[in-house]
């Protein structure tokens, strides 16, 4: 299955780049639930970024489209370049975590900046394992929202 996902998921990447004249190169590896990530290289990497990522998630839908197009239950394929994700991740999970430890010594929630349902999950995730904090995603129907993170009350169930 990896090897299909693989094949479709460059044949895609270059469909898209190779018309743009974009040089690159590309690595697969493993990710969650027989997923793939696809690393670009790329002296243009500044382009296929974007601002704070935008052009590579665009990338990244578009990939995943052409995919499910010849493969309709295709697992998702993440796109990275040179390593931007990695690094961003690790830049929200830190953020994520000074404000989980304020919230703990002040006693006062604090919100985070609107993210994405992947972002979400990656802090909600991450602050469970943070003995007396609770986060909350706000309500409404946006895909982005801010997440506020507070003090496990006494009232609050176990």
């Amino acid at each position: 299955m990896e090897e299909r996902l693989t094949e479709l998921s460059l044949h895609s990447l270059k469909a898209i780049l190779d018309p743009l004249r974009f040089t690159f190169e590309c690595e697969v590896f493993p990710y969650e639930d027989n997923s793939i990530t696809l690393m670009i290289t790329s002296p243009d990497a500044r382009f296929l970024i974007g601002d704070e990522g935008d052009r590579l998630d665009d990338l990244q839908y578009l990939v995943n489209r052409m995919v499910q197009a010849e493969w309709e239950d295709a697992p998702r394929v993440r796109v990275d370049c040179d390593h931007y994700r990695e690094r961003a991740e690790a830049r929200l999970l830190r953020s994520a975590r000074s404000r989980a430890e304020r919230v703990l010594k002040t006693g006062k929630p604090l919100r985070m900046e609107a993210l994405n349902a992947y972002q979400r999950r990656l802090v909600h995730n991450e602050l469970a394992k943070i003995p007396g904090i609770r986060t909350v995603s706000e309500d409404t129907e946006s895909r982005f929202k801010r997440i506020t993170i507070s003090r496990v009350s006494s009232d609050d169930p176990a």
